[in-house]
């Protein structure tokens, strides 16, 4: 008999990830992560696949071991680790290792590695690291990026780019200060290292290219004041690829490929191509660490990315010779969250499904084998719920995905349901594996969740709600639920939660100050009040400007007006409110804020604060938390959705 999912169930997931082939085809490197709640930690260690045989086994058993990396000599691999550091460090280790064993630290970044990338002699690492002076006691700042969410305070740090020589150790650093290196790649003959940094600390998501001539020692910029996400080499070394966009429409602009000769020339542009976003904005609280690449120009010089679509996620790949697209590795009713290849023989990914956590597939010439079985056990042993997808036509004639999980022993008897919404707005539910979400069914609600306006998946124009947050999306929203209770009659319409986080927090104080429908919410790392979410967050003074359209000083009514702490006092509905105290993305007073709004005005409401978290904290917080914070939701829900007795 299948069991009933309890929060610390979490612990009986493996997280599989960050797959990474060799030069060879050969062979293949990933990371398996267990969470253990006894140590309240998660436990990493890198794992090798021989493609020839489709076996696994692992190689290294340091507790905090990623980011693995095949050498281009095929016989080494480099890695992330913290076997010598104490928990509380901030610091990263390079390692390298033979395949057949014996690893070695190669040096030591006290603030941490963002990125590595080998030469193509193997002998040398580019590395993107954070160094500065933390200020442990007073802080004195004089920049405007204060802290930075999942990173803390930021105000005295920089990011920078070091070549490392792995046999002594010895490291140069070759970016000039103050510059912020945001990502680094070798050349595939060696003579570059194109890096990618953000000037601008007021403007952060504007970046620059960088061309560095390592035999020259001479830096040239070819792209400046677009957004990059991830960039790859051509395999001539003459030109360079970049997952970005240029704001068209803003934060809501899909990323797209372009391609640059090293002089500058934009050769090519694809946007209009394809109406979808080329990055995996699906949501997920089952990924462990990854320095997976969002993009590899492969060695038949095809271009190779994931696209975002509808709810599923899949590897696209573009000529740029003939200017052809054309789907690579796609599953129906499924999610390729990360993938590593050398060409389009062999692709190696992890792919999940609503009903199986991340695993590890191949695909040779489009026939796709599953590898590894690590979570075959845990959809065995649990009753898990398969979501029912329908899509619905909202008023204005758009269509709108919707997906609900029903309870395992749903029958004709009424039960409460729960609408939970996405943060992002910008990014998408769909057929990933959420944990949180079977955990809920599992204790009797009928879960529903959507793409509404706003989401990624669609086009362009569809995910742009810039100056009209709570309005088409919110509609979408309550279209929604009127029509999942009229094709689902079982579920009780006057039993229903709310919930969401980050935007879908927002988007859940939204809901309660607009109408008295559910009968319970619970609100998470939400957005009470722009114009402190403008002056008190990592990004709240270059996103609130676009998506909401106000500056405080400039049009305080525009963000009052699509602040829900300004209709405080029509809320009725008994509202929980979660926070991370550390979450530098939507900060702590929201919460607060919102929370003494609603007890002022009588309604039934109850802060749960989590220390030593921040903005991920249902996705990558320590175990302990976030077992405990599926309790808080759980309970809050049983309490005023569940009839006593």
């Amino acid at each position: 008999m299948p069991r009933e999912l309890k929060p610390e169930d979490l612990s009986n997931i493996i997280l599989v990830s960050n797959p990474a082939v060799f030069k060879d085809k050969s062979k293949a490197l990933f990371t398996v992560t267990r969470l253990s709640i006894e140590r309240d930690r998660y436990e990493s260690s890198i794992w090798l696949l021989d493609l020839a045989k489709n076996e696994y086994t692992a190689l290294e058993s340091g507790i905090h071991d990623r980011c693995p990396l095949p050498a281009p000599d095929n016989r080494h691999y480099a890695f992330l680790s913290r076997r010598t550091l104490k928990e509380e460090s901030r610091g990263s280790e390079i390692w390298v290792s033979r395949v057949d064993g014996d690893p070695r630290v190669v040096t030591i970044f006290d603030l941490g590695v963002n990125s590595i990338s080998w030469s193509p002699d193997s002998r040398y690492l580019a590395v993107v690291a954070t160094e500065g002076k933390v200020e442990e006691d007073v802080k004195v700042i004089d920049r405007i990026d204060i802290w930075f969410n999942a990173e803390g305070y930021t105000y005295s740090l920089e990011k920078s780019l070091y070549v490392v020589d792995i046999e002594s150790g010895t490291r140069v650093r070759i970016s000039r200060e103050g510059l912020r290196i945001n990502s680094a790649l070798w050349s595939p003959d060696g003579r570059y290292i194109a890096y990618t940094s953000s000037p601008d600390i007021s403007a952060p998501y504007l970046h620059q290219l960088f061309i560095y001539d390592v035999e020259r020692d001479e830096h040239v910029k070819i792209v400046d004041g677009i957004i990059i996400n991830a960039i790859a080499w051509a395999p001539s070394s003459k030109m360079i690829a970049i997952i970005g966009h240029k704001r068209e429409r803003g934060f809501a602009t899909h990323n797209r490929i372009m391609i640059y000769s090293l002089s500058g020339e934009e050769i090519i542009d694809t946007r209009g191509r394809i109406d979808r976003n080329f990055l995996n904005t699906i949501n997920t609280d089952i990924r462990g660490p990854s320095c997976s690449p969002n993009i590899v120009w492969g060695d038949d010089n095809k271009i190779y990315f994931m696209v975002s679509d509808a709810g599923e996620v899949y590897v696209e790949s573009y000529d740029p010779v003939k200017g052809i697209f054309e789907t690579t590795f796609r599953i129906p009713q499924a999610v390729i969250d990360e993938f590593s290849l050398v060409d389009g023989d062999i692709i190696v990914a992890t792919v999940m499904s609503p009903v199986e956590p991340k695993e590890l597939y191949v695909s040779r010439r489009g026939s796709i084998s599953k590898i590894t079985s690590f979570n075959s056990f845990f959809t065995r042993l649990y009753r898990l719920s398969v979501p029912q997808h329908i899509r619905i036509r909202a008023s204005d004639g758009a269509n709108i995905d919707c997906w609900v999980m029903m309870p395992g022993d749903a029958g004709k008897d009424k039960i409460p349901g729960i609408l939970y919404i996405h943060g992002g707005p910008k990014t998408m539910y769909g057929w990933s594996f959420i944990y949180e979400f079977q955990y809920l069914v599992s204790r009797g609600f009928a879960l529903i969740y959507s793409n509404p306006r706003g989401s990624d998946g669609y086009s362009e124009e569809f995910a742009d709600i810039r100056g009209h947050y709570g309005e088409r999306d919110y509609r979408d929203l309550m279209e929604v639920v009127d029509d999942v209770l009229r094709i689902y009659r079982n579920i009780d319409g006057e039993r229903l939660g709310v919930t969401g986080g980050s935007y879908g927090g927002f988007m859940t104080n939204w809901i309660v100050t607009q109408n008295d429908r559910f009968k319970a919410a619970v609100t998470q790392r939400s957005i009470s009040d722009w114009i402190s979410m403008y002056g008190t967050t990592d990004i709240g003074h270059y996103f609130v400007p676009d998506q909401i359209g106000c500056i405080p000083w400039e049009n305080p009514e525009t963000c009052l007006d699509k602040s829900p702490i300004r209709y405080a006092n029509r809320v009725k509905t008994p509202t929980l409110i979660i926070h991370s105290l550390e979450d530098y993305r939507c900060w702590v007073d929201q919460a607060i804020a919102f929370f003494r709004s609603l007890k002022i005005n009588g309604v039934k409401t109850r802060l749960v604060l989590f220390p030593k978290e921040n903005h991920e904290l249902s996705r990558s917080g320590k175990p302990r938390h976030r077992v405990e914070n599926m309790r808080h939701i759980s309970s809050w829900f049983e309490e005023h959705l569940v009839p006593k007795g």
